[in-house]
């Protein structure tokens, strides 16, 4: 097993910028890619970003691309989602998980997941 914590979510203002960070504890970090999704208020939850266990490779939705950042340290077993500019439409629970798969968009290949950390951005 393979536990995830998030933290970092809050209330921001439109344009500004905020860092989520992913703890993972248990089994062995190594070798998972890991992502985000968020879900917003009645929607399903989405792909956000997902990088793979060397952070050689990286995947962005398109709604996030050159405004969030993704990157991880597996020496502090976390992953970090660096969001900019973020905008009203940003607002969701934000959720990381990981997976054995290579740096996978879909939800269902993911093998575990966190509680989530709530990101709000009012305008």
């Amino acid at each position: 097993q393979v536990q995830l914590v998030e933290s970092g979510g809050g209330l921001v203002q439109a344009g500004d910028s905020l860092r989520l960070s992913c703890a993972a504890s248990g089994r062995t970090f190594n070798g998972y890619s890991m992502g985000w999704f968020r879900q917003a208020p009645g929607k399903e939850r989405t792909f956000v970003a997902a990088v793979s266990w060397s952070a050689g490779s990286t995947r962005y939705a398109d709604s996030v691309k050159g405004r969030f950042t993704i990157s991880r340290d597996n020496a502090k077993n976390t992953v970090y989602l660096q969001m900019s500019s973020l905008k009203p439409e940003d607002t969701a629970v934000y959720y990381c998980a990981a997976s054995i798969q290579f740096v996978p968009q879909a939800e269902g290949l993911y093998n575990y997941w966190g509680q989530g950390t709530q990101v709000t951005v009012s305008s």
